[in-house]
């Protein structure tokens, strides 16, 4: 083993808010400890950024504030959001707001209050480029993770007992489209907007989830004279089912029977509840946009279209402008919009993060459908080669730990789950696992 190469018990790759709230944990954790735990994590931004692109100035959370970052772990932590409030001066404010939601932008704020307080457990403008074994008697007892500044400069390598990848999600478009100067995913809504001339006179943005929503009304709202074309193919935007027992599909109890379940009944639990996350609006930004669209029909000044049960069969970047070619899915009628700018609010795919492990990510075992098998505390499940510790944050569990492994709900808890997991160095894999693993010789 090389002197120079430090090393640590958690390395994790990506530091947005999965892997901000374990190192709150460990933090936590390490303050009573006999022994406490190291820690590293690399982040490709320069600094702390959750979804910078889409925190529009009157956009709310959509989960209660009580799921922050450790409360349902911690109540009585020194991290919780309500400490950050009573910190900005802004408790008794709140409080008498009476709302479980507070904005996109102050739970952000919250997030980057806390991530300056973890400043020291990370090295951000790393993107990691490598993930190589480190062999000890005969078993892979550490990885070497190899890391370059993403402005240039000598690469880094830490050295981990435990890697845990949290690198989020990847703005999706459709095959055929590529982000441009004119097309754009809604992720860089506010990064581009303002590059556009206040003359812009036709906007169309595709999707039918909150975000597309959201984007819809931003637009219609800040450019006063420009139309704007919501295209989607639904017959309407749908209500997000945010009723109490539908929520309860988020609990942290939830993963548990969601995990034990057997395959059919996991189908089942995701196709009804689905529309309490995705492709679905806010009733009250449903009933704001109605209520817009009709003002204008009275008034006889159009500005707000919604072309449903349409698609967009072609676009074409003409350099001054991107024509839209939009087809009705009953009555096939096509309609040609010329657009200032084109937004894709089509949702997001999950990172391949065990890519960078390169050759090692064939030590890791999958099912028959190629789906990574993962233990209950979120340990990937490898062959017995492989004595280090490999966790995953984010969707590439939400076949097999439900809705809300890409979602905040259960954040803290999960984190607290990786953490023991660690303490405890438990690698028992699931039967399903053991003979996935045995297919690995």
């Amino acid at each position: 083993m090389r002197v120079d190469t430090p090393v640590y018990d958690v390395v994790g790759v990506g530091f947005g808010p999965s892997n901000l709230s374990l190192a709150i944990a460990l933090t936590e954790h390490n303050a009573t400890a006999a022994t406490p735990l190291t820690a590293r994590f690399l982040e490709r931004q320069p600094r702390f950024g959750w979804h910078r692109g889409m925190l529009l100035d009157d956009a709310t959370m959509q989960v209660s504030f009580l799921k922050d970052l450790v409360t349902l772990r911690n109540p009585t932590s020194e991290f919780s959001f309500v400490a950050y409030l009573h910190s900005r001066g802004r408790l008794i404010d709140f409080v008498n707001h009476k709302s479980l939601f507070p904005l996109r932008v102050e739970f952000h704020d919250y997030f980057e209050w806390c991530a300056a307080k973890m400043a020291e457990q990370v090295l951000y403008g790393q993107e990691v480029a490598a993930v190589n074994p480190v062999v000890v008697d005969g078993v892979v007892a550490y990885f070497d993770v190899v890391s370059r500044p993403t402005d240039g400069g000598e690469p880094k390598t830490v050295r981990a007992r435990n890697l845990v990848l949290a690198t989020g999600l990847r703005p999706n478009l459709p095959d055929g489209v590529s982000a441009g100067e004119r097309i754009w995913h809604n992720s860089t809504l506010l990064r581009d907007i303002d590059h556009v001339p206040a003359d812009a006179s036709r906007f169309v943005v595709v999707g039918a989830g909150q975000s597309a929503a959201e984007a819809t009304a931003f637009l219609h709202t800040r450019f006063a004279d420009a139309e704007v074309c919501s295209v989607f193919s639904r017959f309407g935007y749908s209500p997000a089912d945010d009723s109490a027992f539908a929520n309860r599909v988020f609990d942290p109890a939830a993963v548990d029977e969601y995990y034990l379940a057997p395959e059919e009944a996991k189908r089942k639990i995701m196709g009804y509840h689905a529309n309490t996350n995705y492709s679905v609006v806010d009733i009250d930004l449903i009933d704001d946009l109605y209520k817009r669209m009709y003002q204008e029909k009275v008034l006889g000044k159009a500005r707000l279209r919604m072309f449903n049960v349409s698609r967009p069969v072609d676009v074409a970047d003409l350099g001054d402008r991107v024509r839209v070619t939009v087809e009705s899915m009953t009555s096939s009628e096509r309609t040609v919009l010329d657009a200032d700018v084109v937004v894709y609010a089509t949702g997001y795919r999950g990172d391949d993060s065990l890519a960078l492990l390169g050759d090692l990510a064939g030590e890791c075992a999958r099912d028959d459908q190629g789906r990574l098998q993962v233990s209950r505390d979120y340990r990937v499940h490898t062959s017995a080669d492989i004595a280090a510790g490999i966790y995953v944050q984010g969707g590439a569990t939400e076949h097999s730990h439900g809705i809300t492994s890409s979602l905040l709900s259960n954040n803290a808890v999960r984190s607290g789950e990786i953490l023991d997991a660690i303490l405890r160095g438990d690698r028992t894999p699931t039967p399903a696992a053991e003979l996935a693993l045995s297919t690995l010789g």
